[in-house]
């Protein structure tokens, strides 16, 4: 879900949301689009990694994370609202407005630092596969979600 959300130009989230990124339990740097350390400020990044922790939506939003929270009954609502008035702006614009602002991130390293923590990515399950038979060292997504929905009760 957080790449998902993460190669989207805006995001809303519900208030009871929340972001996560526990792949080091599998000694896996990251999920494969690594966009933490533009998304994110460094310590924090860091932190989100390193404890593999949920980020409540309230949180994301105060680091720019994510564009607007609001209750869940009117996610839908809202969400309708942003999409209507994009849909009213001059495609032109919109266009080379997100070109313009995907070109920056690109001067700031985004693609190239994407590209060499992918291939980290990648090297870590190999590694896994080498010492335990398995790349994602016995974890699994299913396994996963549960012992995090078993911590945050």
């Amino acid at each position: 879900g957080l790449m998902l959300a993460w190669v989207c130009d805006l995001i809303v989230a519900s208030e009871d949301a929340f972001f996560q990124d526990p792949v080091v339990r599998m000694g896996i740097p990251g999920v494969e689009y690594f966009a933490h350390g533009f998304e994110l400020p460094p310590r924090v990044a860091k932190e989100f990694l390193l404890l593999g922790e949920r980020m409540p939506a309230s949180r994301a939003y105060n680091f720019g994370m994510v564009n607007s929270v609001v209750p869940r009954d009117g996610l839908e609502e809202e969400v309708r609202r942003i999409a209507n008035k994009l849909a009213e702006m001059p495609r032109l614009g919109l266009s080379l407005t997100k070109q313009a602002i995907n070109h920056v991130e690109d001067l700031r390293g985004k693609r190239t630092a994407m590209d060499a923590v992918f291939h980290m990515h990648h090297f870590a399950h190999a590694q896994n596969d080498l010492v335990s038979g398995d790349s994602l060292a016995g974890l699994t997504g299913k396994s996963m979600a549960s012992a995090n929905k078993q911590a945050a009760e």
